[in-house]
């Protein structure tokens, strides 16, 4: 029985991360399983920004009732296109409520391009409640939407390292801002439990690979 409710856990999680663009590299997968029966409680890689210019607000409702509002060194977050192209993905994790709870939120934006600011932008959200074993998924794109998006380019420049001899290149990154609103539910994976995100707010990075070098 704990096996196959293990199972489904992790069927699920694959599930939302794929709609979210979680999926496709072997650090990323391994977020997606869970330690023991619970979620993942892998922390996102650093900081978002050198600088404090990173925030995240969000108001939850229904079976979590929270105001999330962290900003600079409170936050990690990554970000980098969907594995399939159809748009960006960028997630935050930090601790709120005193500290005592940590919560990630991951926001799939379909149609979003690198550079390019957009608006009504339909977004997938899971919310993440790590060591809670609580997921929150919206499971579609069509739930929330980012009514405003920009984007800035950051970061050193465009493309070689400081090493003259080296053949490495940069990420190009870029500082993402947003707006936007939820108009329908997130649900947990079993389906008893749901939540609203009525409005969020964000800014945190977005990487992109390297353009190959011309011969």
């Amino acid at each position: 029985m704990w096996k196959h409710h293990l199972k489904l856990v992790v069927s699920g999680l694959a599930l939302l991360a794929a709609n979210a663009g979680l999926a496709g590299t072997p650090a990323l997968a391994q977020r997606q399983l869970p330690p023991s029966a619970g979620l993942p409680a892998v922390s996102l890689r650093g900081p978002c920004l050198r600088s404090s210019r990173a925030y995240l607000r969000a108001h939850i409702r229904g079976a979590v009732r929270l105001d999330v509002d962290l900003h600079g060194s409170q936050l990690s977050c990554e970000g980098a296109p969907r594995i399939d192209g159809s748009g960006i993905r960028i997630g935050f994790e930090g601790r709120v409520g005193s500290g005592r709870r940590r919560v990630r939120m991951v926001f799939g934006i379909d149609g979003a391009r690198e550079g390019r600011p957009g608006q009504e932008l339909p977004t997938n959200l899971t919310v993440i409640f790590e060591g809670e074993r609580q997921l929150f998924a919206t499971q579609g794109d069509r739930n929330c939407t980012i009514d405003r998006l920009g984007q800035e380019r950051i970061g050193e420049d465009r493309g070689a390292t400081s090493h003259p001899r080296s053949t490495a290149v940069k990420p190009r990154s870029y500082l993402v801002t947003a707006h936007g609103f939820c108009i329908a539910p997130a649900n947990d994976l079993g389906g008893k439990q749901r939540i609203v995100v009525t409005t969020f707010d964000f800014a945190g990075r977005a990487d992109f690979e390297p353009l190959p070098r011309q011969p």
